[in-house]
């Protein structure tokens, strides 16, 4: 069991980074039921952080190739019940639960990295009983499949007949998509390297709109195209701020020039006498 949740809130962005399993894997769950409730309950921590996110952009970095559907689905509707603009970002081999959490991005704001490959497919449980309760279990898993059918569909444009076909193939495994087929299904809107959405300059920009926001100038709301004319003329309104200001004076008797000091005879007379005693 591998799981890793990780919440970090910059100036302007959350990042969560998610490895390994999501949640509790379904075939973890029997190997010793101690170690899965205190499991369980690190990862019911980590939801609620993200529920309580304040941020009005959310990045989330998933390396994973899946995990539990259940707890895929709360990371999920906590994701999109922030109200954040939410950036999703897939890596190496992404599928199953983890493409669950990658749909909680923001309109146009699932990408996944050129080398990656993606896999959606039909759920998947174990159990064990009677007739009766095996056939509960499956009627338990063709309404989840229906339900992440919706899931997929609805961010994609296709039909859920299109994506519960895609899901059922090879005997209800799925099938792996590069990148270029992952945008073609409708399940993923960009590959990473095309779009610089993590890149140096990106994340300068971010700095240059954080600045403009804790000074107060300007409608600086985090967004991927930073609208240049009214960042520049915000800038001028900033410097033209700075120029209206007159520079600090000093006055003479603040700061005395030893070259300019001039004495009066009398004066110059005491000093005379002075150094003639100490040469004595």
């Amino acid at each position: 069991m591998n799981q890793n949740i990780r919440i970090k809130n910059e100036v302007d962005c959350t990042i969560i980074d998610i490895e390994g399993t999501i949640g509790v894997d379904e075939s973890w769950q029997f190997d010793n039921p101690d170690s899965r409730v205190a499991t369980y309950e690190r990862f019911r921590e980590y939801v609620s952080q993200i529920s309580d996110i304040r941020n009005s952009e959310i990045r989330v970095n998933i390396r994973s190739t899946g995990g539990d559907v259940n707890d895929a689905l709360l990371i999920y509707e906590a994701l999109r019940a922030t109200g954040a603009r939410v950036i999703t970002c897939c890596y190496g081999y992404t599928a199953s639960a983890a493409t669950i959490v990658a749909q909680a991005a923001s309109e146009g704001c699932r990408f996944v990295a050129p080398s990656s490959l993606y896999l959606i497919h039909n759920s998947i449980c174990s159990t064990e009983g009677n007739a009766e309760e095996l056939m509960a279990e499956v009627e338990m898993l063709q309404q989840t499949d229906c339900r992440l059918a919706e899931i997929y569909a609805s961010r994609s444009g296709r039909s859920n007949e299109d994506i519960a076909a895609l899901m059922a193939e090879n005997g209800g495994r799925g099938r792996w998509l590069s990148p270029a087929e992952a945008i073609e299904q409708g399940l993923v809107d960009g590959v990473l390297d095309e779009h610089n959405e993590g890149s140096i300059v990106e994340y300068a920009k971010r700095g240059v709109m954080a600045l403009l926001k804790s000074i107060g100038i300007g409608d600086v709301a985090p967004q991927t195209t930073v609208n240049h004319a009214s960042t520049h003329a915000a800038l001028r309104n900033l410097m033209e701020r700075q120029g209206s200001v007159a520079p600090t004076t000093v006055k003479s008797v603040q700061d005395p020039d030893p070259v300019d000091v001039k004495h009066d005879p009398r004066t110059m007379a005491y000093e005379e006498d002075a150094r003639n005693i100490r040469l004595r």
